[in-house]
């Protein structure tokens, strides 16, 4: 199924999960961070992308791993404020984030740091309702696209800026089960 014309799922999921950066916002290059709300540039067609979702009654809770905490460079606060900040502009735009995850581990120390399924599990806490067969990932790097596979979630990579990804991201997109230029493309298609 990928195949940029057509849906990737039998029904609309109920559920979408974005990652952030490169998703929602323009990706850094690797090894940077956002670390503030001026450094957060929302992608073309977002807001509306996302208030599309939200008047078709889809769940949107995005999931970002967020490294550069354990690292020191910004703070957990840091991140909420960026979030609020977030939250604050895509109600400009009829739009909402029905709740932001994140994980504020470095590798290796926690059970949330995508792929691991740590925030797909605090979602379903504050959510009992979710279920990964109906949700969906939306993701543009391979850590995205395994934590939905693991669930058993349908997977939408989003093809971003070649120069910033990280290793192994083409291969993530050739395993997802649908691939688009960019949210909004994938949302017309989710919506069709």
């Amino acid at each position: 199924m990928n195949n940029h014309s057509e849906s990737a799922f039998a029904g609309t999921p109920v559920t979408i999960f974005l990652d952030r950066d490169g998703v929602v916002n323009e990706k850094v290059p690797e090894g940077s961070f956002v670390t503030c709300w001026e450094e957060l540039h929302l992608l073309p067609g977002v807001p509306e992308a996302i208030a599309r979702l939200n008047r078709a009654g889809i769940r949107v809770l995005v999931v970002s791993n967020q490294r550069g905490v354990a690292l020191g460079i910004y703070s957990v606060e840091d991140v909420a404020a960026i979030h609020a900040r977030l939250q604050q502009e895509l109600a400009s735009h009829g739009a909402h984030v029905d709740a932001f995850y994140f994980c504020p581990h470095d590798r290796d120390e926690c059970d949330c740091r995508k792929p691991l399924p740590g925030m797909f599990e605090q979602a379903q806490r504050d959510f009992p309702q979710i279920e990964a067969a109906s949700s969906a990932i939306i993701g543009d790097a391979a850590s995205d696209i395994e934590f939905g596979k693991q669930l058993g979630m349908g997977t939408i990579f989003i093809e971003g800026n070649p120069a910033k990804q990280k290793p192994g991201t083409r291969e993530a997109g050739a395993r997802a089960d649908a691939r688009f230029p960019s949210l909004a493309q994938a949302v017309d298609a989710l919506l069709k």
